[in-house]
C-alpha cells in the first residue's frame, strides 16, 4: 500500500475452482499473489487494498454454511477474515458486485491483472461503467488500470527472512525426499514408486505436497524435459532423473539429481555427469550481487559446450558451436529462474533489453543439463539415451550466495554412496 500510494486502490482475486471430472474439482491452490499478501487460502475471495481509508484492507470471502462445511470443510467467514487475516472489514462475496463501486470511486490508479480471469475482468469493466454514469454525483472510476507485477512481483522477488525460512524448511524436506529416492531405486521398481515414494516424503515431513509435478524420468526419459507419465519399470544399469520439490506454506524448493540405478556410474554416464556437474558448480561460483543470470547462462553454457567437445557430441571450436548455437542440440534450455512461491517464480529478468543484476535476497535455480536422446545421430552409442540434470536452488547474499540445498548429494562420489546406503 505504501507503494501504490494513497490515490491507488488494489483489487486482487482467487482463482476459479477447476473441474478434474464430473462433479470432483481439481485441490484448490490459492493463486500466490493473494497469498502472498493475505494467507487466506480459500477459493471465491477478492482482496482490495486501499491506503489511507479507515478500512483499507477489504476482504470478500465465501460466508460461514454450516451445511456447506459439512461437505466441504471449515471456513473462516467473514468473522475469520477479520479476526484471523487480519482484514479491517470482511463481506460475503455474494456483495462484491454491489460494493465494489464505491470501494474504486476516486481512485487515480486500479492496480489489477488484466486477462487473467475472464469473470473478473467483466466485473471490472462494469464497475468502470457504473462508476462512469455516477461521474456527475461525484463517484469518479479509476482513470488509470496498472499491472500491479510492477509493485507486487518485486516484492515478492525480494525474499524477506521469514519467507527464507520456509525456503529452507521446503529444501530439507525435499533433500530428504531425494536421498530416499536415491537409496530405494533398483532394477525392477517403478518410476511411479519413485514418485510415490518422494511426494509421500513431502506429505510425511509435513509439507503440502508437491510445488509442481514430480519428474522421474529413467533412461531415455530423462532426456525429456518435462516427463511426467513416470509410468516405467526401471533396469538395472540405467540412469535415473528427478526433477522434485516440495512446497511449505506456498513455497517450493526445485531440485533435480541423476543417479545411477546400481549405485555406480558407467564410464559414459560419468563423464557427461561430470560435464553438467562442472557447469553447475561454476554457475554457483559466479552467483553474487551484480552478476546477471544471463551471465551465469552464457559460462554454463561455455563449460558444457566444450565439455561436448570433449565428449565428441560436437566438433570444432567451442566458440564457434557457441555461436552457431549447435549446442542446443543437447542443452536447450535456460540456466536459471527465479524461484518462491511459484517453481517459475515471478519478477522482471530484465534491466530495459538488459539481464538484470542479481541482488541480496533473490532466490534462483541453477540447473544446466545434458539431453542425448536415443535417436541422436553421430554419437557415442554408449552415450545414447543419457539424460543429466543436476539443480539447486541458491540464494544470492550480501558478498556471494548460499545454497538452500546444498544437502542433496551433488557430487559423483556422493551420488554414489547415497545410491548404495552408505
Amino acid at each position: 500500500m505504501d507503494q501504490i500510494g494513497d490515490r491507488g486502490v488494489a483489487v486482487i482475486c482467487s482463482p476459479p475452482e477447476a473441474i478434474r471430472n464430473g462433479d470432483v474439482h481439481h485441490p484448490f491452490r490459492q493463486t500466490s499473489d493473494l497469498l502472498y499478501l493475505t494467507g487466506f487460502v480459500e477459493p471465491e475471495t477478492t482482496l482490495v487494498l486501499r491506503p489511507e481509508a479507515k478500512q483499507a484492507v477489504v476482504l470478500f470471502v465465501r460466508p460461514r454454511d454450516p451445511e456447506r462445511e459439512t461437505w466441504d470443510g471449515r471456513r473462516a467467514g467473514v468473522a475469520g477474515a477479520v479476526a484471523d487475516y487480519g482484514a479491517d472489514v470482511a463481506y460475503p462475496m455474494a456483495e462484491l458486485n454491489e460494493r465494489l463501486p464505491s470501494l474504486l470511486a476516486n481512485r487515480d490508479d486500479l492496480y489489477y491483472s488484466v486477462g487473467v480471469d475472464a469473470d473478473a475482468d467483466r466485473l471490472i469493466t462494469a464497475t468502470v461503467g457504473q462508476l462512469r454514469a455516477r461521474a456527475r454525483r461525484g463517484e469518479k472510476p479509476p482513470r488509470r488500470i496498472v499491472d500491479p507485477a510492477g509493485v507486487l512481483h518485486e516484492m515478492r522477488l525480494h525474499k524477506t527472512d521469514e519467507e527464507l525460512a520456509i525456503m529452507r524448511r521446503a529444501a530439507a524436506i525435499t533433500a530428504e525426499a531425494h536421498i530416499e529416492a536415491m537409496r530405494t531405486a533398483a532394477g525392477g521398481v517403478g518410476e511411479y514408486e519413485l514418485e510415490a515414494l518422494v511426494n509421500y516424503t513431502f506429505r510425511r515431513r509435513g509439507g503440502s505436497g508437491p510445488g509442481y509435478s514430480t519428474i522421474v524420468g529413467s533412461a531415455d526419459n530423462a532426456t525429456i524435459l518435462h516427463y511426467t507419465e513416470n509410468d516405467r519399470v526401471v533396469r538395472d544399469g540405467e540412469l535415473i532423473l528427478i526433477d522434485a520439490g516440495c512446497e511449505v506454506t506456498g513455497y517450493t524448493a526445485d531440485v533435480t539429481r541423476t543417479f545411477p540405478v546400481n549405485g555406480t556410474f558407467s564410464d559414459a554416464q560419468r563423464r557427461v555427469y561430470e560435464v553438467v556437474l562442472a557447469a553447475e558448480t561454476a554457475g554457483i561460483e559466479m552467483t553474487r550481487p551484480g552478476v546477471t543470470i544471463g551471465d551465469i547462462h552464457k559460462r554454463c553454457v561455455q563449460v558444457l559446450t566444450a565439455g561436448m567437445v570433449e565428449l565428441g557430441l560436437l566438433k570444432g571450436p567451442v566458440a564457434d558451436r557457441i555461436s552457431d548455437e549447435s549446442y542446443k542440440r543437447f542443452y536447450m534450455h535456460r540456466t536459471s529462474h527465479w524461484l518462491g512461491m511459484d517453481v517459475h517464480d515471478v519478477g522482471a529478468y530484465l534491466d530495459g533489453d538488459a539481464s538484470r543484476p542479481l541482488e541480496p535476497g533473490m532466490v534462483l535455480t541453477i540447473e544446466p543439463g545434458l539431453y542425448i536422446a536415443a535417436g541422436s545421430k553421430g554419437v557415442d552409442a554408449a552415450m545414447l539415451g543419457i539424460g543429466v540434470r543436476i539443480e539447486d536452488d541458491v540464494l544470492v547474499t550480501a558478498d556471494g550466495c548460499s545454497v538452500l540445498t546444498e544437502a542433496v548429494p551433488r557430487t559423483v562420489e556422493d551420488v554414489e554412496r547415497t545410491c548404495r546406503g552408505q
